[in-house]
């Protein structure tokens, strides 16, 4: 059976872990973990909204540590004539968050991973999806030109089984160091509010539904990208 729930993704007692690398390991870090908490025997309550969202995308007790599983969504970034399968993400034995990766010509280098921890896209909160900025040998994968999103370009969340389009528009764009982002301030600005306290994603501050990109960016150092790249969207359809 599915959860309801519009903003978690399934159940578990998991502790939730969020890492310094922001989560790709596709950037080639081991991260390590900054905020963590046990998770709520129950789930928030749902918020009510207007506009539809998809339904739940994964089983209610699929564990966060589960490896990366199929959901029925498209991410589509018109600007950058961009479109992507996705597939939905926990959380690795070394507390990071998953970003699949494979030999050349894998598919994963040129999908999208939502974040199996964080709101269903459209929902009154924040849902995070992340994507590899590049492959082997340097070739460009799927977020590979997430820098040339500007304020007011269109993102979609396709939802292949009722064809819903949840429709966002980028707000801005934002760089963090790796310093940075063991800030729990812009933890929570990325993640939108709960699972950087332990907790499931909780209905957003401000009444809207938020939208998170997050790829690697600036130079590969000792191992990982010494900067992480986010876009902020907010959801208008």
């Amino acid at each position: 059976m599915a959860t309801t729930n519009p903003l978690a993704s399934a159940r578990s007692r998991l502790t939730i872990l969020i890492a310094v690398a922001v989560f790709l390991t596709g950037c080639s870090a081991t991260g390590r973990p900054v905020a963590s908490g046990a998770l709520p025997t129950a789930l928030p309550a749902a918020v009510p909204t207007v506009l539809a969202i998809p339904a739940a995308l994964t089983d209610e007790g699929l564990d966060m540590r589960a490896g990366p599983v199929a959901v029925p969504l498209e991410l589509h970034m018109p600007s950058l004539e961009v479109s992507a399968s996705v597939v939905g993400v926990g959380i690795t034995p070394t507390n990071v968050m998953d970003a699949p990766m494979g030999p050349v010509g894998d598919p994963a280098w040129q999908q999208a991973f939502w974040y199996r921890g964080s709101a269903v896209p459209g929902a009154l909160s924040t849902a995070l999806i992340a994507g590899h900025i590049g492959g082997p040998g340097g070739s460009p994968a799927v977020f590979a030109h997430l820098d040339r999103l500007r304020s007011g370009d269109p993102i979609i969340v396709h939802d292949t089984r009722t064809a819903l389009d949840v429709r966002f528009s980028v707000t801005e764009s934002k760089t963090y160091s790796l310093d940075q982002t063991a800030d729990p301030a812009v933890l929570t600005e990325i993640y939108g509010a709960g699972p950087v306290a332990g907790s499931w994603p909780q209905p957003s501050a401000d009444g809207l539904s938020h939208l998170t990109l997050i790829t690697c960016s600036g130079t590969f150092r000792n191992g990982t990208h010494d900067h992480r790249l986010v876009v902020y969207a907010t959801r208008t359809a």
